[in-house]
């Protein structure tokens, strides 16, 4: 993709430098909304319960919705009863909505229906957080910890708890804003919010650095584990960035007779398969899966994975979250 090249490449594109009046506006509207909410004049909601925004100030996959699960998981094993919310990016709603095991990918997008499926725990999608929020407190009263799945850049929504995640492999690519680079905000903003965790190592540390271990495959039909598929395969991605995927295939010695690369939440339909052989294996992510379950073949399958952070990692979470009870 045209984007992703010239974001992440050293310097600026030629071609990009047609695009210099847009990213004035993008930066000018930018940081006059985010006044405008640190000073009042815009009124930010502030939920009854603590909330934690996972997010990023990077477009394109970061590994964000792993690192949501694996927050969801560890506050459960300290006692939370946590629920996530999510503006549901591509969903047809209708919103406020709880994610059910019935609620299909297109009704509340691809990433919230993995999220629900993984965590067990409540999840509304909305592109209005609060009423999100509202939902979630009134459906499950119990809920007393909430993570919000993106949104750092929704200053609509108060938070307690900020963690930006950037991709290690990627960086923060050239360094610009809007549509000039792949910044959502200045990279300065990262030394503003509580935790920056890292995907990968890379040469320059931008924080806690968690790894993303590839699980047991799984058929798509049906999500049965299967041992890992033989013979040759085609990989598909829809994600913010492909290669990584393609990347721990080459890594686990699969036969890749082709890598395809689709653009992230693509809607996925039976036509974008119709060159695949039909005797070649089809491998995808698990969030590519939850939207080719209907028209899948027996031998499609993906490829979960989990994020993995270090002890101490956890330590500094849980010291955020005790500063949190000390304020109430």
């Amino acid at each position: 993709m045209f984007w992703q090249r010239a974001w992440y490449r050293s310097g600026l594109h030629p071609l990009l430098v047609l695009l210099l009046p847009l990213h004035a506006l993008f930066v000018a509207m930018s940081t006059v909304r985010r006044w405008a909410y640190r000073a009042s004049i815009l009124a930010s909601y502030r939920a009854p319960v603590p909330v934690i925004v996972v997010g990023n100030i990077s477009v394109g996959g970061t590994g964000k919705t792993p690192v949501t699960e694996a927050l969801v998981q560890w506050l459960k094993q300290q006692g939370y009863s946590p629920a996530i919310i999510s503006r549901g990016y591509g969903a047809q709603g209708p919103f406020p909505q709880i994610v059910t095991a019935s609620a299909t990918a297109q009704s509340v997008g691809d990433e919230p229906k993995l999220l629900a499926q993984r965590t067990g725990v409540p999840l509304a999608v909305s592109p209005n957080r609060q009423h999100a929020i509202e939902l979630i407190l009134q459906t499950f009263p119990a809920t007393d910890i909430i993570l919000s799945d993106d949104g750092l850049q929704h200053y609509r929504l108060a938070r307690d708890i900020e963690i930006a995640v950037v991709d290690g492999m990627r960086g923060l690519g050239n360094g610009w804003r809007l549509p000039l680079g792949p910044l959502r905000e200045p990279a300065v903003r990262l030394q503003q919010v509580d935790l920056v965790v890292q995907n990968g190592l890379s040469e320059q540390n931008y924080g806690w650095s968690f790894t993303l271990k590839p699980q047991r495959w799984k058929r798509v039909i049906d999500n049965v584990e299967v041992d890992q598929p033989l013979g040759d395969s085609v990989a598909i991605a829809g994600i913010g960035h492909p290669q990584r995927f393609f990347d721990t295939l080459k890594q686990q010695q699969l036969t890749l007779k082709r890598c395809i690369e689709f653009a992230d939440h693509h809607p996925f339909h039976a036509g974008d398969f119709e060159n695949i052989e039909s005797s070649m294996n089809v491998l995808m992510t698990e969030k590519d899966a939850a939207k080719c379950r209907t028209f899948a073949q027996e031998n499609w399958f993906y490829l979960p994975v989990s994020a993995e952070f270090s002890d101490e990692f956890w330590q500094q979470l849980q010291q955020r979250l005790h500063g949190i009870a000390c304020k109430e």
